[in-house]
């Protein structure tokens, strides 16, 4: 059983920054395709940066020259550092792992940024 604990969440003034982690549990995650996604009440849960196994990233539009994905598998951690924060950014961020069964899940940790 995969179990991701994501951490590092919080209240930041407009402008400020966070770094959200994301420790996996139950598995070796240098295996994993991993991401970070979020979910703004009222709103579907969008992907906001995907870095594969290999270290391949991607991100959302929105995000992009902002926020940074990173990983460190003898850690089985994955960061999401964000910098530039706009309240548009509030939102439940989840982390995310994918290998070759299901997609696992973590509990989700709250950014709100303030204006």
């Amino acid at each position: 059983q995969v179990r991701l604990v994501e951490s590092g969440g919080g209240l930041v003034q407009a402008g400020g920054s966070l770094r959200l982690s994301c420790a996996a549990s139950g598995t070796a995650f240098r295996g994993y395709d991993t991401g970070w996604y979020r979910q703004a009440p009222g709103k579907q849960r969008d992907m906001v940066a995907t870095i594969t196994a290999d270290g391949t990233t991607n991100y959302a539009d929105s995000v992009k020259g902002r926020f940074t994905i990173s990983r460190e598998n003898a850690k089985n951690t994955v960061y999401l550092q964000m910098d530039g924060l706009t309240p548009e950014d509030t939102a439940v961020y989840y982390c995310n792992a994918q290998g070759r069964g299901p997609a696992y899940w973590g509990q989700g940790t709250q950014v709100t940024v303030s204006s």
